[in-house]
């Protein structure tokens, strides 16, 4: 069985500038992702895909490889991370697993990987698995605002019903996505009956996109590296 950590990084981002090269607590945010894929013990190589010199070669200085230069065509803000993994699939050798790596993913843990590949290897008739984390509060119970800017329910019909009686749900975690090689390349649904779920703890779980959500992760890094959850 054969393994590829993929963890795409491109240089350009809007909401916080060069985020991949940005420090988190001390260290390149990427850099963070790199080490923890490497310390796994799960993959055969540890793959960086970007379009950026700069990233490139501090991935390299980490341990990981960059055999190729992302396209600036699937570096822009449309290209989906699917697509990504594709093209990277399509440079390299053939793996039986492969697992896109979020470069964005202090709060990652490798035991969570290695719940992934084991998911998927008692679960042959299954393409992916990836990490989920509930949401705190039933989603049928959400609100939001009309034209005036009132507040009402999304979901009126489930307006009075008990939280308790509702199922849970669940959100992507942003962290990690594993997947056959083959079902990547063949295009299978990532969100649909093909995938499995690794059930994290909420509070291992931000995604990273505003500064605001830059802040809450080091609040929740910094919490958890007092209490000896993270290293």
């Amino acid at each position: 069985m054969s393994c590829v950590a993929i963890i795409p990084a491109r240089g350009g981002s809007e909401r916080i500038p060069r985020k991949n090269l940005k420090p988190f607590d001390g260290v390149p945010m990427i850099v963070r992702s790199i080490r923890t894929a490497l310390a796994s013990n799960l993959f055969d190589k540890v793959i960086v895909s970007t379009d950026d010199e700069e990233i490139a070669e501090l991935a390299r200085a980490h341990g990981a490889q960059v055999p190729f230069m992302r396209p600036a065509a699937l570096a822009d803000d449309f290209t989906g991370t699917a697509a990504v993994i594709v093209h990277a699939l399509q440079q390299l050798p053939a793996f039986d697993y492969a697992c896109c790596v979020y470069a964005t993913a202090p709060l990652l843990q490798a035991r969570y990987l290695h719940q992934g590949l084991e998911l998927l290897e008692r679960h042959p008739d299954k393409s992916f698995a990836f990490s989920v984390a509930g949401f705190g509060f039933p989603v049928q119970r959400a609100l939001t605002l009309d034209e005036q800017g009132a507040l009402t329910s999304l979901y009126p019909e489930f307006r009075e019903v008990r939280s308790q009686d509702l199922p849970e749900a669940f959100q992507d975690a942003g962290q990690f996505y594993w997947g056959r090689s083959e079902a990547w390349l063949r295009g299978d649904v990532l969100f649909s009956p093909a995938s499995l779920p690794v059930i994290l703890p909420r509070h291992l779980v931000q995604d990273i996109d505003t500064l605001e959500d830059w802040k809450r992760a080091e609040y929740l890094y910094a919490a958890l590296k007092a209490s000896g959850e993270l290293q």
